[in-house]
């Protein structure tokens, strides 16, 4: 089973999306044995005998009483822990817990983690989650714990922290761009996470969010497209892809969602030692967006799966990219189910975007660069129009008068608070202009 994720799977009890129940039933994927790949003895004796002869030492003189079973489970756990961050090892209840996440429901706060510099970092609040709606942002440090600092945790350690049940309190002390720490109380829920939202930003234009690539996300991705062209009446004339803060999921799933935007070529492409690690992904002729001329977003909460998507449509040019630089993940994890209700999470591959690129470690540099901003408007009154004065002339072609005031007061609109989203709209009105539609 393939999947395209950040974090250890431990961050599922804070609102993770990791693969599908379906991949995560396939059997252990058969890995080569360690002297076919590097051409030496299997079992390295003496640093076996080293270990044991550590494991003897601290059940003989650690402070306290340590049995075998702890000793073996804590080794285990070091081996996968200073690979890489993405790989882990899973007892039971986190195997479970990974199992249970791609529903799109699941408990806690809604926010994906990682560690950078001994701290723990959040990677994306999750959409209408308690951590999106109490503000929190990609790139905060959390510092504090309910008053203990994070400091030296490992993101397992922090993790089991959050960890608590629907309705419980939790206080976390963040620290945001170098700034003075501050607290944000939060309440554990149950998160129920909707991977696509559309609407029509204006007529003629719509906009497509996907918070997480959950496994029935491509398919919902095709029914809004065909929304929006109901709504809108026609074929619409531009559409925004945001995929800002989407820390990515089902590799299935963006593939997909890339699809529904291309008539042909290579999606993506990833490279392993192990045979199931070599996937190519092309895409089929049909589009179900029509060719629309399309904007995507991304930023740096942007990551995984979403990347796989904005990689492919950078290189094919079916888009223009637009925001800021996106996290850089750009490695796949593979779930091997272990005999005893455990499992392995091991970075088995890299993915390549349709021309060659690794994304990892790099991220997805976008076309036009705009960063996130304030928008404030002012409201000084209209002024007096030609219009106003009296014993005006009409309009020699016909059309009533346009005095001040005579313009509707519009309902609140997305673009109106969000600068990123307002340069994509005007953008892809601008490509419209210059091409006389």
């Amino acid at each position: 089973m393939q999947q395209f994720r950040r974090l250890t799977p431990l961050a599922l009890a804070l609102g993770l999306m990791l693969g599908s129940p379906t991949l995560l039933a396939a059997e252990a994927v058969e890995v080569p044995a360690v002297e076919a790949v590097n051409g030496k003895a299997p079992l390295p004796l003496e640093e076996l005998r080293t270990f044991a002869e550590v494991m003897d030492r601290i059940k003989a003189a650690y402070v306290e009483p340590v049995d075998d079973k702890t000793l073996l489970e804590n080794a285990i756990k070091g081996m996968l822990g200073n690979l890489d961050p993405h790989s882990a090892y899973l007892e039971p209840e986190a195997f479970a817990e990974l199992q249970e996440s791609t529903s799109g429901e699941f408990g806690g706060l809604g926010i994906e983690v990682g560690t950078e510099d001994g701290f723990i970092k959040v990677v994306s609040p999750i959409d209408d989650t308690p951590a999106s709606k109490a503000g929190i942002q990609p790139g905060d440090l959390i510092v504090k714990i309910d008053g203990q600092p994070t400091k030296g945790l490992s993101l397992m350690e922090a993790v089991d922290k959050m960890r608590g049940k629907a309705g419980s309190k939790i206080n976390l002390t963040l620290v945001r761009e170098g700034g003075k720490p501050f607290d944000v109380e939060l309440t554990r829920a149950v998160i129920k996470v909707k991977s696509v939202r559309s609407q029509l930003l204006e007529d003629g234009y719509g906009l497509i969010r996907i918070s997480q690539f959950q496994v029935n996300t491509g398919e919902e991705v095709g029914k809004a497209l065909a929304k929006l062209r109901k709504d809108n009446g026609k074929k619409l004339r531009g559409l925004v892809l945001d995929l800002r803060n989407n820390p990515g999921g089902v590799l299935q799933a963006a593939v997909e969602v890339a699809d529904h935007f291309l008539k042909k070529g290579l999606i993506v492409y990833t490279e392993g030692r192990i045979a199931n690690s070599e996937l190519r992904f092309n895409a089929d002729p049909a589009d179900a967006s029509e060719g629309v001329p399309l904007v995507v977003l991304i930023n740096g909460g942007s990551a995984s799966a979403s990347e796989i998507v904005a990689g492919a449509l950078q290189d094919h040019k079916r888009g223009v990219l637009m925001g800021t630089d996106s996290f850089g993940k750009g490695s796949v994890q593979t779930v091997l189910p272990l005999n005893n209700d455990r499992a392995l999470k091991l970075t088995t591959a890299l993915y390549f975007t349709p021309n060659g690129r690794s994304i990892q470690a790099q991220g997805i540099v976008p076309d036009i660069e705009v960063a996130r901003a304030k928008l404030t408007r002012e409201d000084g009154g209209e002024l007096i129009k030609e219009a106003d004065l009296a014993g005006h002339l009409g309009n020699g072609n016909g059309g009533a008068d346009k005095p001040s005031g005579s313009k509707q007061q519009q309902a609140p609109r997305p673009q109106d608070d969000d600068y990123q989203l307002s340069q994509a709209l005007n953008l892809l009105k601008g490509l419209n202009v210059t091409r006389g539609e």
